[in-house]
């Protein structure tokens, strides 16, 4: 999933704050972008293992757009985050799933040229992540 993260930069303490605006609470402060994102990457990690613990479910992210009409912020930098939610979705179940013979080779055909997808059904449940959200 690809989240959007709000940077600031506080001019005075000569640093900035990420955070993920979807996942409230999920913020940092580092010294530069790259070792931002890498912190931010970390407390994501935390953060929604937190979440799974209490059983509650993953935040489907926003898109930029619909942050930037809600922030009050002055200039925020905005960036994306792709973060693969499923490992923190709960224990996989595997399931019987009856599919055309076509679609099933769009699929192997999508999953072999996209770094996105290793397998068959990491495709399927992002897409059905995807579909769940709208």
């Amino acid at each position: 999933m690809k989240y959007p993260v709000l940077v600031l930069r506080n001019n005075e303490d000569n640093n900035y704050l990420f955070s993920i605006v979807d996942l409230p609470g999920c913020q940092v402060k580092a010294t530069t972008m790259d070792e931002g994102f890498l912190l931010l990457n970390e407390a994501m990690i935390s953060h929604l293992k937190i979440l799974v613990e209490y059983g509650e479910q993953v935040p489907h992210a926003k898109t930029i757009e619909e942050h930037m009409l809600l922030s009050a912020e002055g200039s925020p930098i905005w960036a994306v985050l792709d973060f693969d939610i499923v490992p923190y979705m709960g224990k996989s179940h595997k399931i019987n799933v009856t599919l055309p013979e076509l679609l099933i080779k769009q699929i192997d055909d999508r999953v072999a040229k996209s770094s996105h997808y290793k397998t068959r059904s990491g495709f399927i449940a992002m897409a059905c992540l995807t579909e769940l959200a709208n």
